[in-house]
C-alpha cells in the first residue's frame, strides 16, 4: 500500500477528533508515516467537524483531495452526505445511521437514498449508536464501534492489535474499558 486516505465527518460531541487520534496512533504502531488535519467550527454547539487522515509509506500532506478518499467514516448522515465530495469510485462509506435532526436537513431516507446511489455496493450503514446504547449503555462510543467494524471488514489496512495499542495510548484510563468494549463489539459484528 502506497497510501490510504480517510475522511471522518460528524458533529461536535461525537468524538470525531478522538477517532482521528486513535487512527493516527494505530497507523504509527503499524509502521506507517501519518499526517492528519482537523477542521471544526462550532463543534461545541453540535456544528460540523471533519478530519482527514492519510497514512502509508511516505505522506506529504494531511489533506485528502476531492474524489480521493479510500474510506469515509460518517458519524452523522447529513454531514456524511455533505462531505461526500471526497468520495470517488473506489471509496467505501462506513456510516452510522444517526441523523441529528437539525431544521432544514433533508429527511433521513432521502439522505440514505443519495448515499446508496453514490456508494452503490460500498456503503456500510450501521446503527452504531443504537447498538452501543443497547449493549454498553452509552452511544457516545459509536465511533470506536465503527473502527472495530472497519477493522473486522478490512475497510482499513490496520490490524486489530494496532488499534488496541492505540486505544490504550489515546483513551484516558477512566474511559478505556468502555472504549475497548465498543471496539470489540464492532469487531464482532
Amino acid at each position: 500500500m502506497d497510501k490510504f486516505n480517510i475522511v471522518i465527518t460528524g458533529i461536535g460531541g461525537q468524538g470525531v477528533i478522538t477517532l482521528v487520534n486513535i487512527l493516527d496512533e494505530a497507523a504509527l504502531v503499524q509502521g506507517y508515516d501519518v499526517k492528519s488535519s482537523e477542521l471544526h467550527g462550532l463543534s461545541q454547539r453540535g456544528g460540523s467537524v471533519i478530519t482527514h487522515i492519510r497514512f502509508g509509506k511516505k505522506v506529504y500532506s494531511p489533506l485528502v483531495a476531492n474524489g480521493e478518499a479510500d474510506l469515509i467514516i460518517g458519524l452523522e448522515l447529513a454531514e456524511t452526505l455533505r462531505d461526500s465530495v471526497f468520495a470517488g469510485t473506489k471509496t467505501f462509506f462506513l456510516v452510522s445511521n444517526y441523523l441529528a435532526g437539525i431544521p432544514g436537513y433533508p429527511e433521513k431516507q432521502q439522505i440514505v437514498d443519495n448515499l446508496k446511489k453514490m456508494a452503490k455496493d460500498k456503503l456500510f450503514l450501521v446503527p452504531a449508536g443504537e447498538i452501543c446504547k443497547k449493549e454498553l449503555g452509552k452511544d457516545v462510543v459509536a465511533g470506536v464501534y465503527l473502527l472495530g467494524y472497519a477493522a473486522k471488514h478490512n475497510l482499513i489496512p490496520i490490524k486489530r492489535e494496532a488499534f488496541k495499542t492505540a486505544l490504550n495510548s489515546v483513551i484516558p484510563e477512566k474511559f478505556l474499558d468502555l472504549n475497548i468494549k465498543a471496539f470489540e463489539l464492532g469487531y464482532g459484528n
